[in-house]
């Protein structure tokens, strides 16, 4: 295994765990913060951040007509995925919730395949199946048999749509030269931007909350969005396919699980044994034989 390919699944994995703890840490924060106010905050305080440590290491600011990019990629990663996300978080358990949105994969693979020819060999198809099979295992071993689409899921399908398209906008923003912090730090100012209307009410949901809702937002904005998204941002800038990275999303049903368990304790059934075994086994198909033949 080559360094570059290492360095993909390194970078991958950790984002891919910070992520999915975000399933639990929302539950936790929006038992105090508003659906649109906390997607503002989080990205007004993370895009803040980023902006703050760019400063010293000299980071250039987006060319004045490239940054339609740069709010089309924020409106797609962090205002539609967001506030879909929370909204289906409010009824949905986190588990549920990372499931759909673990379908973002196949979204990106086929978006990738169109707008940048990125040819999706055999092997990795089937593996993707693999893993999108566990997916629905789990979810539907979970719920005794039965699926019925109501509105929650709806919202966390439209979140997922709309990170694969973050996921486009990302590698096309590296190809222009454009680095990870860059896309991420700018990418979420242009959220907040789009979300600027929330933000008297999100400030005053900030001041009132207790100490675990305020420790929330910040992993939720520093940790979770702003440390995620670079090292994601690095693992899509490595791979040779927009693919290569997307398809680690399958483990994040998985790792949401174990730490709602651990945090919220939400006890998994044995359906999310069994799903994550065969996602797992998807994976490492994937990274480890699709790659390499293809």
């Amino acid at each position: 295994m080559t360094i570059q390919k290492k360095k993909v699944i390194g970078y991958s994995l950790f984002t891919i765990f910070l992520w999915a703890s975000a399933y639990p840490l929302t539950k936790i924060a929006q038992t105090h913060f508003t659906v649109v106010p906390l997607a503002f905050l989080r990205s007004f305080i993370a895009g803040s951040f980023m902006l703050f440590i760019g400063k010293f290491q000299g980071m250039a600011l987006p060319k004045k007509k490239q940054i339609p990019l740069f709010l089309l990629a924020g409106a797609l990663g962090y205002v539609i995925y967001t506030v879909a996300m929370n909204i289906g978080l409010q009824t949905l358990p986190s588990a549920t919730c990372s499931l759909l949105v673990a379908t973002s994969p196949i979204m990106t693979a086929i978006i990738a395949s169109k707008v940048y020819q990125e040819k999706i060999g055999p092997v990795s198809w089937i593996s993707i199946f693999i893993a999108f099979s566990g997916v629905m295992i789990l979810l539907l071993w979970d719920s005794h048999g039965t699926f019925s689409i109501d509105a929650a899921m709806l919202w966390m399908l439209l979140s997922a749509a709309s990170w694969a398209g973050y996921n486009i906008m990302t590698r096309k923003l590296v190809a222009m030269g454009y680095t990870s912090a860059q896309i991420t730090c700018f990418s979420m100012l242009g959220a907040a931007l789009w979300l600027c209307f929330s933000a008297m009410q999100g400030f005053r949901e900030m001041v009132t909350g207790e100490p675990k809702h305020f420790l929330a937002l910040l992993y939720l904005a520093i940790i979770s969005n702003a440390v995620g998204c670079i090292l994601w941002a690095k693992a899509l800038a490595y791979a040779e396919k927009t693919s290569e990275v997307a398809n680690f999303m399958f483990l994040s049903p998985l790792l949401s699980t174990l730490m709602s368990f651990l945090l919220l304790h939400e006890v998994p059934g044995m359906g999310t044994f069994v799903g994550g075994a065969i996602i797992i086994c998807g994976l490492l198909l994937f990274n480890l034989k699709g790659q390499k033949k293809e």
